[in-house]
């Protein structure tokens, strides 16, 4: 196994209480056309700011939408995924990016819920200009020694950001070693940077594309398509990857998605990605509880999680 050498990364160089003022210089949807959800692709002009040279890809920025809660308190802060790579969008070191879904739900009675800071970032043209902090995250981060190691990405809906900047900047390190994005969503009408991710899956014979789209087609059992039956459902590929000990494997998404993954890792046998601790360590996986997953089952040293 590699020694998995982290870089090292600078931290909250702008702080809410110190935020920096940089405009939005794109703002386009990443999803299919006919999706019912709203997601956004959004880049930033860091330029002539500290942030330039220094946001890694799989950190995150920090946006402060303006206004005040019922309470008269100013809006908290909140953390976006970078989905550019380290060197920055297109290849330029002053724009970075990140993908921010509309949140928009009813409520128990019937009030529309509307995500403050989700929505005024997708309401911004062009020009507008935003206060931002960052960067934050030393850990969910590509290895130094990157060409070195393969990779399973699992992501469910805007937890396929960082994979994005990550594996442009894989693919053009020239690397050798195999690439898995495994993306989950509801409906195919869900995917996101679907043609990017297509063509690339085209391109580049170690890149393998894989959505699991779970309230479509069905799996042969009848079962639905998660994230975690791919390792089922893509065996032939993923056994010998996962079992190869230069294989890192990384969780982004929606919070609880990282359960699943746990529970069928542990039954294929896969435990070296995970640090499992008594009292799970005397039941099956099957058996495993929401506290034997929060306190006893943790990510090991080649498992990175974000989850949100």
């Amino acid at each position: 196994m590699p020694e998995i050498k982290l870089p090292e990364v600078e931290l909250n160089i702008y702080t809410p209480r110190d935020p920096v003022e940089v405009p939005i210089v794109e703002n386009r949807i990443c999803t299919k056309e006919s999706s019912p959800n709203y997601v956004r692709h959004v880049t930033f002009d860091i330029s002539g700011t500290d942030l330039e040279g220094h946001v890694r890809v799989g950190q995150s920025i920090g946006i402060l939408p303006p206004g005040k809660n019922e309470k008269g308190r100013d809006y908290k802060l909140r953390l976006y995924s970078v989905a550019s790579p380290t060197k920055g969008e297109r290849g330029k070191s002053n724009l970075v990016s990140t993908t921010v879904k509309r949140t928009i739900e009813e409520l128990d009675n019937n009030d529309l819920y509307l995500g403050v800071c989700s929505n005024y970032l997708a309401d911004l043209q062009p020009g507008d200009k935003v206060k931002m902090t960052g960067p934050s995250g030393r850990r969910f981060l590509l290895p130094e020694n990157s060409t070195d190691f393969n990779y399973v990405f699992f992501a469910t809906g805007t937890g396929i950001a960082p994979y994005r900047g990550m594996i442009m900047e894989l693919l053009e390190s020239d690397i050798e070693n195999d690439i898995v994005l495994v993306f989950g969503c509801p409906y195919r009408t869900d995917l996101l940077y679907a043609e990017y991710f297509e063509s690339l899956h085209e391109e580049h014979s170690n890149f393998h594309y894989m959505p699991h789209i779970s309230r479509e087609a069905r799996r042969p059992d009848g079962s639905k398509k998660y994230v975690q039956t791919c390792l089922w459902d893509e065996a032939e590929l993923l056994d010998p990857l996962l079992n190869s000990d230069n294989t890192l494997l990384y969780i982004c998404g929606l919070k609880g998605m990282e359960s699943g993954i746990y529970r069928a890792l542990a039954k294929k046998g896969l435990s070296q990605y995970l640090d499992i601790r008594e009292p799970a360590t005397d039941k099956k996986p099957s058996e495993w509880d929401e506290n034997h997953l929060k306190r006893y089952v943790k990510p090991s040293a080649r498992t990175f999680v974000e989850v949100y």
